[in-house]
């Protein structure tokens, strides 16, 4: 099994209930060929730079999914088949790549704490200073 991101961009004037029932049946198309839904994103209704089969937006959601890498193009056919799906785009996950950015952003976030922490003890100092 890989890890894959799949960013799926269903109608643009799809309401939240409707849009639920097509998200529901996109994972059921990864369960179907048994694979394994991670995480659902939906990142919001966006405006396209021009339109496209007549449309001019659409409601993207963002989906993490680990599936046998045999089985991806079996999925994007199912995918085109379907018409609630406007466009998809799957892209495998690079393992060491998130890594490097999870240590990252760990390292960022002690900086920050650090920071905090002397911007306190800073402050502190020059209230008792300004008591004395």
């Amino acid at each position: 099994m890989k890890k894959y991101d799949g960013l799926y961009i269903f109608a643009g004037s799809a309401k939240d209930d409707v849009l639920d029932k097509q998200i529901d049946k996109v994972r059921g198309e990864i369960t179907r060929l048994s694979g394994n839904v991670l995480t659902t994103e939906v990142l919001g209704k966006r405006t396209f730079a021009r339109p496209m089969q007549k449309r001019d937006n659409g409601v993207y959601v963002k989906i993490r999914f680990e599936l046998d890498p045999n089985h991806i193009t079996t999925l994007l056919g199912r995918y085109h088949l379907a018409e609630d799906v406007f466009r998809v785009q799957i892209l495998a996950v690079d393992e060491r790549r998130e890594s490097v950015l999870a240590r990252q952003a760990e390292e960022r976030k002690a900086r920050e704490v650090a920071r905090a922490e002397a911007e306190a003890a800073a402050n502190e100092n020059k209230a008792i200073q300004g008591e004395a």
